[in-house]
């Protein structure tokens, strides 16, 4: 997850020209969010951190296999 701001603002519609909006973005630094849905419950498992590392989802995977002690199986998928 990313906080982004607009380096510029939008030039407004003027004759035959449509609103210019601004592509790029100034990015003021990013946010770990993971969640994990138990399709048989509807339970939802999340995480949110400051940091953004392989030991973030590595927690986060071990926290799903600890809360569901007994299940034989867990699929995850890693969505970008």
């Amino acid at each position: 997850m990313q906080a982004l701001q607009r380096i510029a603002d939008d030039l407004p519609m003027s004759a035959e020209k449509p609103q210019a909006i601004e592509f790029e973005y100034k990015r003021h630094g990013t946010q770990t969010l993971i969640a994990g849905l138990n399709v048989a419950t509807g339970k939802i498992i999340g995480a949110c951190g400051a940091t953004r590392t392989e030991e973030d989802l590595k927690n986060f995977i071990e926290r799903v296999v600890t809360e569901n002690k007994g299940i034989r199986s867990i699929i995850l998928s890693a969505i970008n």
